[in-house]
């Protein structure tokens, strides 16, 4: 149930657009974009098409509309979400035919060609939740009496796992074309803040804390990520609840590394920055109650 209501529920979801155009034009579009697809979009005007494009970049907003008498340029991002482009594009183009107007679409950034509907940054759920599972139950077992070496381990592991998965989407896939070292520390970090709170909650809560923890990034983390359409096409809710939990910060950060320039990310990067000090704080608090036990046995 957890895995098929966030598809059964996506959608638009008052995904931000922008349209320049005339006061009148705005209003029309507006009450076009509401008919057509209720509380789908939020439109927010714009003064020119070079400020909608900046905005489109900066992924302040998911895409626009240069309106003139008769035609529509429809301005696209498929490298932010292929679901959410096509839906713009098709919308628009659907309601400019209504009017009588011709349509323009360029996809001001556009995934690679070799990846045009986006696979292989869509594909990263699974193995983000299990490259953070794996390492914080192998290196604890490897590194049972040294903590400063389990968590190198873990972060040892970290870097190999997201230079080989950039290496991955570049060379195999073809999913991006350039920002290998950004996506690669992208893609490390959200595995760290993934095993870096499993192997606390192993450590400090034993057995019973890593289950619950590795059950929740599994069958929460992974199901709310929306890694392969974006948070934003998820309801607001579940799509808020997945971007707190590694696995949807990490697609976020790995998605805006690769194609933005690291644009809309910084929440996602302090989101896993956190979940990776909590974890620490976690491996610390529970080597320090392992610490006292023999001398509370001795007492």
């Amino acid at each position: 149930m957890v895995f098929i209501m966030p598809s059964l529920k996506s959608g638009p979801h008052n995904l931000p657009v922008g349209i320049v155009g005339t006061a009148a034009e705005t209003a029309a579009w507006e009450e076009g974009f509401d008919s057509a697809v209720p509380g789908g979009f939020v439109a927010t005007a714009f003064g020119s098409e070079e400020e909608l494009r900046t905005a489109i970049s900066k992924r302040e907003i998911v895409g626009g509309l240069v309106v003139a008498e008769s035609h529509v340029s429809v301005l696209t991002a498929s490298a932010g979400s292929a679901a959410i482009s096509s839906t713009l594009s098709s919308t628009a183009t659907a309601l400019a035919a209504q009017a009588g107007a011709d349509v323009t679409v360029t996809d001001v950034v556009p995934l690679p060609k070799s990846d045009p509907t986006g696979i292989g940054i869509g594909g990263l759920a699974f193995p983000l939740v299990f490259g953070g599972i794996v390492p914080a139950v192998a290196f604890r077992k490897f590194f049972p009496k040294s903590l400063a070496w389990t968590v190198a381990g873990i972060v040892t592991f970290a870097v190999v796992g997201g230079v080989s998965v950039a290496a991955v989407l570049m060379f195999v896939f073809g999913s991006i074309s350039g920002a290998f070292w950004p996506v690669a520390a992208a893609m490390a970090l959200g595995i760290a803040a993934l095993a870096l709170p499993l192997a606390g909650l192993a450590e400090a809560l034993g057995g019973k804390g890593f289950t619950v923890g590795a059950m929740v990034m599994m069958f929460l983390g992974n199901p709310l990520a929306g890694i392969s359409t974006s948070a934003a096409w998820l309801p607001s809710g579940l799509g808020m609840l997945g971007q707190i939990l590694p696995p949807g910060a990490a697609g976020t950060l790995v998605r805006s590394a690769a194609y933005f320039g690291g644009a809309g990310g910084l929440a996602a990067g302090l989101t896993l920055g956190a979940w990776a000090l909590g974890g620490l704080v976690l491996l610390a608090i529970g080597q320090r109650r392992a610490a006292r036990a023999p001398q509370a046995v001795t007492a």
